[in-house]
């Protein structure tokens, strides 16, 4: 009955340029526009859904409550982490966990995000 998360919403002052960032250095193409909230959506068919903040913003880290980070796999770990990097996106960690590789970065609202690769599917 329960089929996976379809998408998950982050609120931001700037749903349309944000959605420009995610396709631009993402490779997530705005694929849907309505009443100010825009879809990106990845080549796996999971979307994000920008959508108009209200009020301020509240400062976060790993471990504040709440959803922490957004994981984005990636085919050749080294690539992607290459070609964040040739877009001016700093890498702010590495993790190695077990067989996996993780590089963590921020969107420019400053959501987490990180590349993963895993050498096995959990």
């Amino acid at each position: 009955m329960y089929n996976g998360i379809e998408h998950t919403a982050i609120a931001t002052e700037d749903p349309e340029g944000l959605g420009q960032w995610y396709e631009r250095n993402l490779e997530m193409p705005i694929v849907h526009r309505y009443g100010g909230n825009v879809f990106v959506r990845a080549n796996d068919g999971t979307m994000l859904e920008l959508i108009p903040s209200e009020g301020d913003a509240v400062e976060t880290s790993m471990r504040t409550p709440g959803i922490r980070h957004l994981a984005v796999k990636v085919d050749d770990f080294d690539e992607g982490v290459k070609d964040l990097e040739s877009k001016g996106i700093k890498i702010v960690q590495f993790v190695e966990a077990g067989p996996n590789r993780l590089a963590f970065f921020l969107d420019p609202e400053g959501n987490i995000l990180h590349l993963i690769h895993r050498s096995e599917p959990i």
